[in-house]
């Protein structure tokens, strides 16, 4: 296989302004070839032209160093920003390699099992793994898989990554048959061989070549015979049947990923649709000539896909990737505690098996609660909702309330007699209106009068309301008080 780090021309002409050119410069294809110097350049690229900040990258190294193995979520929830390319993700395993830190690629099981299994069993989406062609793994390089970190400290018994569940509201029937309806249409594509992914990548290039053309001949650069073009928009059809049936014959591997991913405020089907969208982006930048398998290299788009949307929508507050990483540190630790002792663990047990304070665990496991809608509803006829029970602190209680919103009634009807520049005064005096009071300067400044006649009007006023018709109205309320 070729070391080189070029792309074809088709695929340099659609590459994202947001991609870092430098990242490409000097990663040559493969962690053993990287010189000292490239690898020393890898952070400075990321963070002047790769879309991570310094304080992320910070934060990635201490706790890949404190952990000694980084989780490839993590990471992709740090470059989420960036179009991460098999030369550029090799040049970034081979710098975390050199810090002393290894990547863990398998996939993060941080939710229960008995959690899960019950809807995804239900809707049949473990028959995609034994239908996917191949399952997500390590990118493979000349039939060798490259080094992935082992799982830190695990004394439990090993588990099964979780099945995603139908949606983590509960699932709903409907749900249930939209995606039993979804695999089975997907079924029905057959897989790619090796030879087919590269023939259909082809086909894409010379669609895209072609579409080069066209827009070169409309713009008037380049001239074409009108059969050059005839040829030109069949190759651009036939370039996009490929790039069509290059993503369709994939959509199950795309299954496979996104529900090892379920348990994390995202609904399966959401889940799909991201990676979906990951897929499409990895047909777009797949290059054959690397000579990678295609499921090999779009794994990793679908998985930085669906990444960045859990970061980005599962939670009503983001959390920083770093709070993630000991987010799900602390739960898998509490769920191996839990099948080990039969019984939910202490904030002490925690704290030993992790290394952490026990504040610092009950921080942590407040951060991982999900918010609750003040409009949920509670009971099963669903006819109150949660705010009812929740007491409004600082709030008047309803008789107070009550009696507030009559005296204000009966104080603006007795300012209702006065005249207009009285009542005036009498609200900015007293504050009748915003509850702020004005003092008596501020007042004759509003009416462009001096203190003193604004005093004299606040006096003449409060005499009338003294009388005592109008008075016992209000008198009712002061006895309240």
């Amino acid at each position: 296989m070729s070391s080189t780090g070029s792309v074809t021309a088709s695929q340099n002409s659609m590459m994202p302004r947001s991609e870092c050119p430098r990242l490409r410069s000097w990663l040559p294809g493969s962690p053993k070839t990287l010189r000292d110097q490239q690898v020393n350049d890898i952070a400075s690229a990321l963070t002047s032209g790769g879309g991570v900040t310094p304080e992320e990258l910070q934060q990635l190294i201490a706790l890949g160093r404190a952990k000694g193995a980084l989780h490839l979520d993590g990471v992709l929830e740090v470059l989420k920003d960036l179009d991460l390319t098999p030369d550029i993700f090799l040049g970034i395993q081979a710098w975390l390699q050199r810090e002393g830190i290894e990547l863990d690629e398998s996939f993060a099981d941080e939710v229960d099992e008995r959690r899960t299994r019950s809807s995804a069993d239900a809707v049949g989406v473990d028959a995609v793994d034994a239908d996917d062609g191949d399952a997500p793994s390590v990118p493979e390089r000349g039939g060798a898989k490259l080094h992935t970190a082992p799982t830190p400290r695990s004394k439990a018994p090993a588990r099964r990554a979780p099945r995603a569940s139908l949606d983590d509201d509960g699932g709903s029937p409907l749900s249930s048959d939209y995606v039993r309806m979804y695999l089975k249409e997907i079924g029905r594509v057959p897989l790619l061989s090796g030879d087919e992914e590269v023939s259909l990548a082809r086909r894409i290039e010379a669609g895209l070549r072609a579409v080069t053309q066209l827009a070169a001949h409309a713009e008037g650069t380049v001239e074409l015979t009108p059969l050059e073009v005839v040829q030109c928009n069949r190759q651009r059809r036939d370039g996009d049947a490929a790039r069509d049936h290059l993503t369709r014959a994939n959509l199950r591997l795309v299954v496979s990923i996104a529900k090892r991913y379920g348990g994390r405020g995202m609904l399966l089907l959401d889940l799909i649709q991201e990676g979906n969208l990951g897929l499409m982006r990895a047909v777009e930048k797949f290059d054959y000539t690397k000579g990678f398998k295609f499921s090999t290299y779009a794994t990793w788009w679908i998985r930085q896909a669906i990444t960045r949307a859990i970061a980005d929508q599962a939670r009503t507050i983001r959390i920083p990737v770093h709070m993630v990483e000991s987010i799900n540190k602390v739960k898998r630790t509490q769920g191996e505690l839990a099948q080990e002792l039969e019984r939910e663990p202490s904030i002490d047990e925690l704290a030993r098996m992790t290394d952490l304070s026990p504040a610092r665990v009950r921080e942590i496991l407040r951060i991982s609660q999900d918010p609750l809608s003040l409009d949920s509803p509670v009971g099963d006829e669903a006819d109150s909702n949660l705010g009812d029970f929740i007491e409004a602190v600082g709030a008047d209680a309803p008789p107070d309330a009550v009696i507030s919103e009559f005296l204000g009634l009966a104080v603006s009807e007795a300012l209702s007699e006065m005249g207009e520049r009285e009542q005036e005064v009498m609200r900015l005096r007293f504050g009748l209106d915003d509850g702020q009071p004005r003092t008596l300067e501020e007042v004759g400044r509003e009416f462009g009068i001096t203190r003193e006649r604004v005093r004299q009007i606040e006096s003449k006023t409060l005499a009338k309301l003294r009388h005592p018709l109008r008075s016992e109205k209000l008198r009712d309320y002061l006895d309240e008080g």
